[in-house]
């Protein structure tokens, strides 16, 4: 339903992204606002990956609250205290998105609100009216 686009004008994108999506009008959008590694009963996970897997799934939660999935992602950015676990990072990303391709920002930060957390995400999704 949205449109990727990645111009030959360009560079491909550098990873499992694309670097612009058309939604069309009279969609139902989803803003869904940062989210942390925070389990149901409100612990934290040890361990970056962990927190990675507790956010999408706090993500994915989201999108079937709205009855939309993974493949409705617009956007996501993703935001990490520290660069050396992205990869880590981008391992669990790549099993949440599958052959999705949102497009995407991620920023190395130094700290959050809450410092035993290290990964959050905040993700705009598009679904048919």
């Amino acid at each position: 339903m949205n449109t990727q686009h990645n111009p030959s004008t360009m560079a491909a994108p550098l990873g499992p992204f694309c670097h612009a999506s058309e939604v069309p009008g009279g969609s139902r959008l989803l803003y869904i606002s940062g989210q942390v590694g925070m389990l149901p009963d409100g612990t934290i996970p040890e361990g970056v990956e962990a927190q990675a897997e507790a956010t999408w799934q706090n993500i994915q939660g989201c999108l079937t609250d709205a009855g939309m999935s993974i493949a409705d992602l617009v956007k996501i950015t993703t935001f990490v205290v520290r660069a050396e676990d992205l990869r880590d990072v981008g391992k669990v990303r790549a099993k949440y998105l599958g052959d999705a391709r949102p497009t995407s920002t991620t920023v190395v930060v130094s700290a959050f609100v809450v410092p035993s957390l290290w990964v959050e995400i905040e993700a705009v999704a598009a679904a048919k009216a």
